[in-house]
Parts: structure tokens; sequence; C-alpha cells
């Protein structure tokens, strides 16, 4: 069963992608556009140019598959369009499934920088 957690590799697709397609298209996507292997165990996450449906492919050892959502109200966030795909962390993938907007979220530090040590 697929889960979603903080080991797994996610990439979101920069440009708007067709609905309609299902696994082999998305899979074509992929290779083609993303330059990667749909195969590797990541995530692939696509939106629609409405930004309101977003499906989600993902490899398992036996098969794909294929999760999808559509907001009934309100917008998926919008990524700059820096590159083909950008990759998310666990945590960015779960604030843009609610809805909480990535550039107003800080993180705050969690590690104690010994460099920065004041003497």
């Amino acid at each position: 069963m697929i889960s979603l957690h903080g080991g797994i590799s996610i990439f979101f697709c920069t440009r708007p992608t067709d609905m309609r397609k299902a696994y082999d298209g998305l899979c074509g996507e992929v290779r083609s556009y993303m330059e990667q292997d749909p195969q590797s165990g990541s995530m692939f996450v696509f939106v629609n140019k409405e930004r309101n449906r977003m499906k989600i492919l993902v490899w398992d050892r036996h098969g794909f598959w294929l999760f999808c959502r559509r907001l009934e109200a309100g917008r998926f966030q919008q990524f700059p369009a820096t590159g083909t795909s950008c990759s998310l962390g666990y945590e960015q993938m779960v604030m843009l499934l609610e809805g909480i907007d990535l550039n107003k979220v800080y993180r705050r530090k969690r590690y104690f920088d010994k460099k920065n040590e004041m003497a």
C-alpha cells in the first residue's frame, strides 16, 4: 500500500497537465517532459490549468497507483515554472494538499549551529 512519508521523492510537474490523461499518458509526461523514470518509486504530481484538479502517479512493486483529487472550492497553489519539475518535501506536499500557501510558511531552525556560536 502507498503511504506519504518523509523518505519518498516527490516531483511536481511545473506545466499544466490535461486531466484526461491516465497511466500511460502521465508516464509519457514523466519520461519526456520531466525526464524522470516513472518506475523509480517516486511520486509525480500533476495539476490542471485551472488548478482545481490534481493527479499523483506512483509506482509500487506490482504496478502504478493513480490518485485523483478534485477541489470543490479554491485552487491548488501555483508554482513558478523554473524547469520541468520541482522537488517537494513530505511537509510541503501535505501543506499543498491541505491548501496552505507555501510562500507564507516560515520554517524554524531545528538544530544548533556550532559555527555561529558566540564566544
